[in-house]
């Protein structure tokens, strides 16, 4: 749970699969993690996220094996004083996670075949600015 007495605000993302990516049909996804190396980064975004938008707290979970359409592979809830400031270290993190989490996709589509797609590498973060 996120937030407090103190906030005004909880923001709650969820990212869902989806059944159309690029044009094509997608039956389902594989996500695949560095598993250490992935919550540490993970955390680090939250933190960060919770600093540079003066947010209460921040938490976040990204799931990996197999997932269905329309289940949830990332979720982000944000407090904070204000609307805004919840919103926008949602948009931080979700923004932070597709750039420098060490989590890479495989979608599978509707005729069969399958495809990683541009995943993150380990240094993909170095000299990331706030």
């Amino acid at each position: 749970m996120v937030g407090s007495s103190e906030d005004g605000a909880v923001v709650c993302f969820e990212g869902r699969v989806r059944t159309r990516n690029r044009g094509r049909v997608v039956v389902r996804l594989h996500y695949e993690a560095y598993p250490g190396m992935a919550d540490e980064t993970l955390r680090e975004i939250a933190a960060e996220a919770a600093r540079i938008h003066a947010a209460g707290s921040v938490a976040a979970f990204h799931r990996t094996g197999t997932l269905d359409i329309g289940e949830v592979s990332v979720a982000i809830a944000a407090s904070a004083m204000h609307r805004s400031n919840a919103f926008d270290a949602v948009r931080h993190v979700i923004e932070q996670v597709k750039v420098r989490l060490p989590v890479w996709k495989r979608e599978e589509y509707a005729d069969g075949s399958s495809e990683w797609l541009d995943g993150v590498t380990p240094d993909a973060g170095a000299g990331v600015s706030e």
